[in-house]
C-alpha cells in the first residue's frame, strides 16, 4: 500500500484497481487554486468517471464510525444488498454495532454507524463495523457483517482517528467503499484523500471540496465568491491568543470561537469582553484539540438571538444539485443541537426562498458531490441571513429532512457514489415537497439539573416509546450498556412526525413519556420542558432558547419507583438489614391476615365526625355526655413502642385500619402519631411520618386520631423555637390529626400552656396531660400528692384544655390511687372530660382502668389483647369484656376485638427481630420502687441483654430509682426519663454509688443529658434543682432560666426550605412537611431523604422484605400504588467484581433485570479514590466522571470564590471546577491524566 501525491494519480490508481472512489472525483482544475490560480467555478467543476469505474457495483461497505451512524448506514447497505464491514477498538469489542455490517466499511461508532449499515442492507450492501476498546460492549459493533477491533492501545478518541488502520483494516478486507458517518474523521480531508489514495471509494464529497468546506475560513472566502453573505470574521484560522486579540481590537465584543476543523459546540466560546478572552482561548484550543486533532480556531463577530437555520443538499458528479428544504436547529445548549425540526416554522417565505436559493448556489459553484448540509444565521431583528458553514457530511439531524421528505439521504448517498445522478435516482427539484413537520429530539446521558454534566454507568432498564409518527435511531439504548465518560452521550435520536409541528411535539411528548432509562440520568425532563414550551410551539425561538427560559430546568424528579426497590432489595441481600436487628430472630414467613371488611358498606359515624361538625368544644361535650366507658386504642403507637422497639410499619398499620374504620367506631380515638413514632419512623424505618398520618386518615376517617405532643419539645428531645412547634401542629392538623396529648416531662407549666395553645392555634382537640409519679394513696409519699395534681389541674382547665388527661407512663396508678385522684377531679370539675392512660408493667393495669371509670373518668386507654400487657398498655379485651353489661358497657363486639388481636398476633412474629418477650417475659411490680416508664423498661432490660448484662438489669432498675433520687425524683417520661436511665447506666458502668455521684461530681465526665437537663434546657423541675449536686456539675456553666424555647428567633422556614432544595430538590420532591422534619431532625431528615433518594419509598414493600429481603427465587407481588403491582423474584447474586460489586439478578414482570450494589464488607478491604464529604463546601469533588486535563492550584495556594481548581473532561466537554468558599489549599487528590468516578474527591479547601 502506498500513498499517492494528488487525486488524479488517485483516480489513475483506482481505475487500475478496479476500485471505486466514492464522491467527487478532482481534475487537475480542483488544483488551481492550489498553483497560484484564483478562485473560479471551473476550479470546483467535476468530470464524470470512467466506465471501468462505474461497471463495478459497490458490494462491500466499510463505516468509518459507531454507534448510531454506523447502525443507520449498515441498514442502508442492507437494503441496496451490499455487504458492511465494521471495525472497533478494544474498548468497542461488545458493541451491538459491530455485528451489523455487510463489507461497506463505516469507519465510525454508535447511532450513526448503525444508521448507515441499515441503509446498507437495504441496498444489499456488506457492511463492516470497527470499534474501540471502550466501544467494546456498544450496539453498533454487532449490527455490521464484520466487525474489527481499531486503536488498541490508544485512547479513546484517538482510536477512531487511526487512519492508516483503517486503510489496513479495508485493505485486508476487499472492502469497496468508506462511509465517514459524522464527527471523528468526517470533515478530515487527509482521511477522505487517503481512502481515494488506497483505491477505496469515500462515500461522500471529495478530498478537496472536503478540505475547502472544512477550513472555515477558506468556505467563507468560496461564500464570498459565490455572492453569499457571511459574518465578519477571520481570514484564517488562528491559533494564538495575540491573533484573537488583534481581531478583537479591529471588530470590537462580542465575538465566538469556533474549531477551525469540526462542530458539534466543541471548542466554541462566547467572549462579551477582553477579561474572558485568554481562560475562554484556552479552553476552546483545548477542546478542538481533543476532539479533532487540531487547536486551531476561527473567530467571528457573534449575532445576538438569530435562529439556527441549515439546508440540506445532494449533488452529484454530474453538476446536479437539489436541496430538501431547511432544518431549524435554534434550540442549543453550548452550541450543541438538542431539538431540531423541519421545516422551520413561522419562517418568511422570502427569506425561506432565498435561503435554500443560496445553499444551491453555494454548493454548485464548489462542485459538490453527495450529501451536505449548509448553515446559516437569521438575524431575526434585521431579516438578513448569514453563511455560517459547510457541513460535507451526514448530520445528526438528518433524519428530520428524511421524514418530512420521504427521501433515504444515507441510501443515496451510496447510490450516488456507485454513479447514480440526481436525476436517475428521481431526485429533481420540483418532485422534491415537504410532507408534514418533524421534530427530532437527542435523548442524551446527561443531567439537565448539573448544567447537562454527561452522566456514565451501566443502563439497568431501556424501555423505549414507540408508536405511529415515532422514529428512533439508537446505539447504545438498551439494558446492560455501559455508558463511558470517552464518548459524546447520545444514547437515542426519537423523531416525531406528523401533519404540523404542534402535533409532532404532541406525538414527541407522548413518545418521551413512555421511555424508562435506569441507571444514568438523561435529559429527557428538559426536552419534556421544552415540548411543552409555547414559545418553542409557536415555532421562532432563536438560538438562546435556553438560556431565556429558566423554567426549562424545573423539573419534577423521575419517581423511579420500580428501579430503586430493586436496588433496596439488592442492597439488603447483599450487605443485610438497613435497619439493625437486635434480637437476632428473624422475621415470620407468614402473612398476616386481614379480618374481612364490608367495603359496600358505608363506614358508621364516629366520634370524629362530630368533630369536624362541632369543633372542639362540641366534641368535649358529647364525650362528656357519653354514657358508656370510652375506650383510647393505643395499638397503632404506644403498645408498640413499649413491646416492639417503635418498630411496626405504615404497611401493617393500613392494612388493619379499615377495618377498625367499619368495627370500632364508637372508640374516643386511635392514637397513631407524635412521641417516639416520628423519630423511628424516619430513622429506622424510612418512611415518611407525615405520609403515614396521611394514609391512615383516608382509610380511618369516623374516628379521631391522637397523637402525643411533648409540649414545646413538639415531637423532638430539644428546645425548639416557638413557630417550629405552632407550625408543626398546623401541619398535624392539616394533615389529618384531631386530638394533640400535650404532656411535659416535668410537668413544667410554661411548656404546657406552649403546646396547648399551638395546637388549639391549629384547630385541634387540646388535651392537657399531667404526667403522674408517686402515690396519692401513699401518704408518706409527699412531694407529687393530691394537692400537686389538682392545682395542676386546675392550671391546665384554666388555661383552655378541651379534655384533661392523666398520663401514668410507667402505671403507677394503683386502683385506691386511681379512685381518690379521678373522684376528686371529678367532684371539681364535673363538666370536663377526663381520659386516663397507663402501662400494664405491675400488672395491675386492668383493675386500674376499672377504677378510673367507676370513679368517672370518661376514657382509658387500651391495647389490643396480643398487644397489651406488659409495659405495654391494659387488654382491650379484658376491658370490654368486664364492662359489658353494665352502664359503662363500651359497646364494642367483643368478637371483633378477637379478629383485631388475631391478625396483630400474626404480624407481631413479623416484629421478632425487635420482640421485648426475648428479654422480658413478664410485668414486674417493683416499677412502684423503681418508677421507670413503660417504653424505657423495655429499652433499658433489652440493652442490658444485648450487652451481656442480663444478671445486672435489678442493679440497673436499682441504679434507676437512685438516680431519680439524686435528681430531685422528677417527673419520668421522655425526655426527662432519659436523663435519668443515662445516670443509671452511668452509675453502673463506673461502679458509683449514689453517695460518690454526690462527692464526685465536679470531676466526673457525666453524661451530656445531664447535664443539659441541670442547665435547664429541658425546663425547671418541681421543687428545683437538687443543690449543691447542680452548682457542682455546672461548675459556672451556663444556665438557662424560664422556658428554653422563648429566648430562641423564629425559624426561617423559607431558608430552610432553600436549604433541603438546594440538597436534595434535584434527586426527589421536597415537600412543606419536610421543612418540619428537618427543623426537629435535621441529621436524621438528611438520612431519611438521602436514603429515599436511593431506594425510594418502601414502606410498600412487605414487612420481612423491607427488613431481610426475599429469598432466590422467591416471588414477591408488591403494589406501588393503586392498580399497579410488581412481580419481583431474585434470582442470583454475583461474585465480586474489581469494584467492588456485586450484580444482582431479578425477574421483574417477567422480565430479567440486574443491578450492581457496592459490597460494603468487601469495599473494606479494597482501596479506593476517596469521595467529597456531603454538606462540606470545601470537599470538593468530581461534578461527573471524566478525566483530569489540567490542575490550577497547588497546596498551600490562597483561593478565592470561583478561582479555577481543576478542569476536567469528559465526553469531548471540558469543564472548569471552580472554588466554592475562600480559603487555602489543603489537600490535591488528582493529578493530571487521572479517570474519576462522579464525586471522587479533588481538592480540599479550608
Amino acid at each position: 500500500m502506498f500513498r499517492l501525491q494528488s487525486p488524479v494519480a488517485c483516480v489513475q490508481r483506482v481505475a487500475q484497481a478496479q476500485l471505486r472512489v466514492t464522491g467527487h472525483a478532482p481534475t487537475l482544475g480542483g488544483h488551481a487554486r492550489a498553483l497560484g490560480g484564483a478562485v473560479s467555478r471551473s476550479h470546483y467543476s467535476t468530470q464524470p468517471e470512467t466506465a471501468t469505474q462505474t461497471d463495478k457495483p459497490i458490494q462491500k461497505v466499510m463505516v468509518a464510525n459507531r454507534g448510531e451512524i454506523a447502525i443507520r448506514i449498515f441498514r442502508a447497505c442492507h437494503e441496496l444488498g451490499m455487504s458492511t464491514v465494521g471495525v472497533f477498538s478494544e474498548q468497542d469489542r461488545l458493541q451491538t454495532y459491530r455485528q451489523k455490517a455487510d463489507e461497506a466499511y463505516l469507519i465510525g461508532k454508535g447511532e450513526i454507524a448503525i444508521r448507515v449499515f441499515r441503509a446498507c442492507t437495504e441496498l444489499g450492501i456488506s457492511t463492516v463495523a470497527v470499534y474501540s476498546t471502550e466501544d467494546r460492549m456498544h450496539m453498533h459493533r454487532q449490527k455490521a457483517d464484520e466487525a474489527y477491533p481499531i486503536g488498541k492501545g490508544l485512547p479513546p478518541v484517538a482510536a477512531y482517528l487511526n487512519i492508516p488502520e483503517y486503510i489496513q483494516i479495508a485493505k485486508e478486507n476487499d472492502v469497496d467503499a468508506i462511509h465517514p458517518g459524522y464527527g471523528f474523521l468526517s470533515e478530515r480531508s487527509d482521511f477522505a484523500q487517503a481512502v481515494v489514495d488506497a483505491g477505496i471509494r469515500f462515500v461522500g464529497p471529495a478530498p478537496e471540496i472536503v478540505r475547502k468546506m472544512g477550513d472555515k475560513v477558506e468556505a467563507r472566502q468560496i461564500a464570498i465568491a459565490a455572492g453569499v453573505q457571511v459574518v465578519p470574521g477571520t481570514d484564517g484560522p488562528v491559533s494564538t491568543l495575540e491573533e484573537a486579540q488583534q481581531f478583537c481590537s479591529e471588530h470590537g465584543y462580542p465575538i465566538i470561537l469556533k474549531a477551525a476543523f469540526g462542530g458539534g459546540g466543541r471548542g466554541m466560546r462566547i467572549v462579551r469582553n477582553k477579561e474572558e478572552l485568554n481562560e475562554n482561548f484556552q479552553r476552546a484550543t483545548s477542546e478542538a484539540l481533543a476532539a479533532f486533532g487540531n487547536g486551531s480556531l476561527f473567530i467571528e463577530k457573534f449575532i445576538e438571538k438569530p435562529r439556527h437555520i441549515e439546508v440540506q443538499i445532494l449533488g452529484d458528479k454530474a453538476g446536479n444539485v437539489v436541496h430538501l428544504f431547511e432544518r431549524d436547529c435554534s434550540v442549543q445548549r453550548r452550541y450543541q443541537k438538542v431539538v431540531e425540526y423541519a421545516p422551520a416554522p413561522e419562517l418568511d417565505p422570502v427569506i425561506r426562498k432565498d435561503i435554500l436559493a443560496d445553499a444551491v448556489k453555494l454548493a454548485k459553484f464548489v462542485g459538490y458531490e453527495n450529501a451536505g448540509t449548509v448553515e446559516f444565521l437569521l438575524d431575526q431583528e434585521q431579516g438578513k441571513f448569514y453563511f455560517i458553514e459547510v457541513n460535507a457530511r451526514l448530520q445528526v439531524e438528518h433524519t428530520v429532512t428524511e421524514e418530512v421528505t420521504g427521501v433515504d439521504l444515507v441510501q443515496s448517498q451510496l447510490k450516488i457514489a456507485q454513479g447514480n445522478t440526481l436525476p436517475e435516482l428521481g431526485l429533481s427539484q420540483d418532485n422534491i415537497n415537504i410532507h408534514g413537520s418533524a421534530i427530532q429530539c437527542r435523548v442524551t446521558t446527561e443531567d439537565p439539573g448539573r448544567n447537562f454534566q454527561p452522566d456514565t454507568g451501566r443502563i439497568e432498564v431501556f424501555r423505549s416509546g414507540e408508536g405511529m409518527g415515532i422514529r428512533l435511531d439508537s446505539a447504545s439504548a438498551f439494558a446492560g450498556a455501559i455508558i463511558s465518560p470517552h464518548y459524546d452521550s447520545l444514547l437515542c435520536k426519537v423523531i416525531a412526525h406528523a401533519i404540523d409541528h404542534r402535533s409532532a411535539a404532541t406525538k414527541m411528548r407522548r413518545a418521551l413519556s413512555e421511555f424508562r432509562i435506569r441507571g444514568v440520568k438523561t435529559n429527557i425532563p428538559f426536552l419534556q420542558n421544552v415540548l411543552h414550551n409555547e414559545e418553542f410551539l409557536s415555532g421562532a425561538i432563536s438560538t438562546h432558547f435556553i438560556d431565556q427560559n429558566p423554567g426549562l430546568f424545573n423539573f419534577i424528579p423521575s419517581r423511579n419507583r420500580a428501579q430503586k426497590l430493586l436496588y433496596y432489595i439488592a442492597h439488603i441481600m447483599v450487605n443485610g438489614p438497613c435497619t439493625p436487628l437486635p434480637t437476632g430472630l428473624m422475621p415470620a414467613e407468614i402473612t398476616p391476615v386481614v379480618p374481612p371488611v364490608p367495603f359496600d358498606e358505608p363506614l358508621p359515624r364516629g366520634f370524629r365526625d362530630i368533630f369536624v361538625e362541632e369543633g372542639p368544644e362540641g366534641f368535649a361535650k358529647a364525650v362528656r355526655n357519653h354514657k358508656g366507658m370510652l375506650l383510647m386504642d393505643t395499638t397503632f403507637r404506644d403498645a408498640h413502642q413499649s413491646l416492639l422497639a417503635t418498630r411496626v410499619r405504615s404497611y401493617d398499620l393500613c392494612r388493619i385500619a379499615p377495618f377498625v374504620a367499619h368495627n370500632f367506631a364508637n372508640m374516643y380515638s386511635v392514637e397513631n402519631w407524635g412521641g417516639a413514632t416520628f423519630d423511628v419512623a424516619l430513622r429506622f424505618l424510612k418512611e415518611c411520618p407525615w405520609e403515614r398520618l396521611e394514609a391512615m386518615r383516608k382509610r380511618i376517617p369516623n374516628i379521631p386520631f391522637q397523637m402525643l405532643l411533648r409540649g414545646a419539645n413538639g415531637v423532638g428531645y430539644t428546645s425548639y423555637p416557638d413557630n417550629v412547634i405552632f407550625e408543626f401542629c398546623k401541619v398535624a392538623k392539616e394533615t389529618g390529626m384531631d386530638i394533640f396529648r400535650v404532656f411535659d416531662s416535668l410537668n413544667y407549666l410554661p411548656n404546657l400552656i406552649l403546646g396547648m395553645e399551638a395546637a388549639g392555634d391549629a384547630g385541634g382537640i387540646v388535651e392537657a396531660a399531667i404526667c403522674y409519679s408517686g402515690d396519692v394513696s401513699d401518704p408518706t409519699k409527699t412531694k407529687y400528692n393530691l394537692k400537686y395534681y389538682m392545682d395542676l389541674a386546675d392550671e391546665l382547665i384554666k388555661a383552655g384544655t378541651h379534655v384533661l388527661s392523666i398520663k401514668d407512663m410507667a402505671g403507677l396508678l394503683k386502683p385506691q390511687a386511681a379512685k381518690i385522684l379521678i373522684s376528686a377531679l371529678r367532684d371539681k370539675h364535673p363538666d370536663m372530660p377526663i381520659h386516663v392512660h397507663t402501662h400494664d408493667t405491675s400488672g395491675a393495669g386492668v383493675a386500674s382502668m376499672l377504677a378510673c371509670a367507676e370513679a368517672g373518668a370518661d376514657v382509658v386507654d387500651v391495647a389490643v389483647d396480643s398487644m397489651s400487657g406488659m409495659t405495654s398498655q391494659p387488654s382491650m379485651g379484658a376491658l370490654v369484656a368486664s364492662l359489658q353489661g353494665t352502664e359503662l358497657d363500651t359497646g364494642i363486639p367483643l368478637e371483633r376485638v378477637f379478629d383485631y388481636s388475631a391478625y396483630w398476633e400474626q404480624t407481631r412474629q413479623l416484629y421478632s427481630p425487635f420482640e421485648c418477650t426475648v428479654s422480658m417475659k413478664s410485668g414486674n411490680a417493683d416499677v412502684y420502687e423503681n418508677e421507670i416508664p413503660g417504653g424505657q423498661y423495655t429499652n433499658l432490660q433489652f440493652q442490658a441483654y444485648s450487652l451481656g448484662l442480663a444478671d445486672k438489669f435489678p442493679e440497673i432498675k436499682k441504679a434507676y430509682a437512685e438516680a431519680n433520687k439524686l435528681l430531685g425524683d422528677v417527673i419520668k417520661v421522655t425526655p426527662s426519663s432519659k436523663v435519668v436511665g443515662d445516670l443509671a447506666q452511668f452509675m453502673v458502668q463506673n461502679k458509683l454509688t449514689p453517695e460518690m455521684v454526690l462527692d464526685r461530681a465536679e470531676e466526673l465526665s457525666l453524661p451530656s443529658s445531664v447535664i443539659e437537663f441541670f442547665q435547664g434546657y429541658l425546663g425547671e423541675p418541681y421543687g428545683g434543682f437538687p443543690e449543691p449536686l447542680r452548682s457542682k456539675i455546672l461548675k459556672g456553666m451556663k444556665k438557662v432560666t424560664g422556658r428554653p424555647g422563648e429566648s430562641m428567633p423564629p425559624l426561617d422556614f423559607a431558608a430552610l426550605k432553600l436549604q433541603l432544595l438546594e440538597k436534595f430538590g434535584k434527586k426527589i420532591p421536597v415537600q412543606d412537611w419536610d421543612v418540619l422534619s428537618a427543623a426537629l431532625y435535621p441529621t436524621v431528615l438528611d438520612e431519611y431523604l438521602d436514603f429515599r433518594s436511593d431506594f425510594g419509598p418502601v414502606d410498600c414493600l412487605e414487612t420481612r422484605l423491607f427488613l431481610t429481603g426475599p429469598k432466590i427465587a422467591e416471588e414477591c407481588e408488591v403494589a406501588i400504588e393503586k392498580g399497579k403491582t410488581l412481580s419481583i423474584k431474585p434470582l442470583a447474586v454475583g461474585d465480586l467484581n474489581k469494584m467492588g460489586q456485586r450484580e444482582v439478578f431479578f425477574e421483574m414482570n417477567g422480565q430479567l433485570r440486574s443491578v450492581l450494589v457496592k459490597d460494603n464488607q468487601a469495599l473494606k478491604e479494597m482501596h479506593f479514590h476517596p469521595k467529597a464529604l456531603k454538606g462540606v463546601k470545601g470537599s470538593i469533588g468530581a461534578p461527573m466522571p471524566g478525566s483530569v486535563v489540567d490542575v490550577k492550584v497547588a497546596e498551600g495556594d490562597k483561593v478565592k470564590k470561583g478561582d479555577p481548581l481543576v478542569v476536567l473532561s469528559a465526553m469531548k466537554m471540558e469543564m472548569v471546577v471552580k472554588a466554592p468558599v475562600d480559603g487555602v489549599v489543603k489537600k490535591i487528590s488528582v493529578e493530571k491524566g487521572m479517570s474519576l468516578e462522579g464525586d471522587d474527591l479533588l481538592v480540599d479547601v479550608e
